[in-house]
Formats: structure tokens, sequence, C-alpha cells
């Protein structure tokens, strides 16, 4: 197990109740680690969903390693 902050921005935030949180998680890639967490806390679908590690964008097919921040972030409208 590996422990990494993820922080949630706009519907994700709502969803989670949250900002952030540190989860430990047996997750190697981006991709499980948001399906874990959609199973948590119920997300949607990450239809045009953006990830990024340790302050960089990402593929969702990238590595998540202990220690690491990710960043879930959902498309977001404004005018």
């Amino acid at each position: 197990m590996k422990s990494v902050t993820v922080e949630y921005f706009a519907i994700l935030r709502e969803q989670a109740g949250t900002a952030s949180e540190v989860v430990e998680t047996g997750s190697s890639v981006a991709a499980d680690l948001f399906a874990e967490l959609q199973s948590r806390h119920g997300f949607a679908a990450p239809k045009n969903f953006k990830v990024a590690i340790n302050d960089e964008f990402a593929e969702w097919t990238s590595a998540v390693s202990d220690g690491d921040r990710v960043v879930f972030i959902p498309p977001v409208a404004g005018g």
C-alpha cells in the first residue's frame, strides 16, 4: 500500500465533501486510483477529466507512487 494526497476541484470536491484527502491505496496507475475513489465517493465517469501528478499533467496510465500528490480536474464551465 502507498499513501497519496488527492486533491479535488469543482464537482468532485462537492461529491467528496473535502478539497483533499490522504488515501492509502494499492492502485498502481491514476485510472485505478480514480476508480477506487469513484467507488468510495460516487463520482461520475471521468469523461474529459484531466489528471495531474506532482503538479504536472499526466496520462491516466501514469504510475502513482508513495508520497505523490494527485489532482483530478473535471471540465469546468464558465463564462
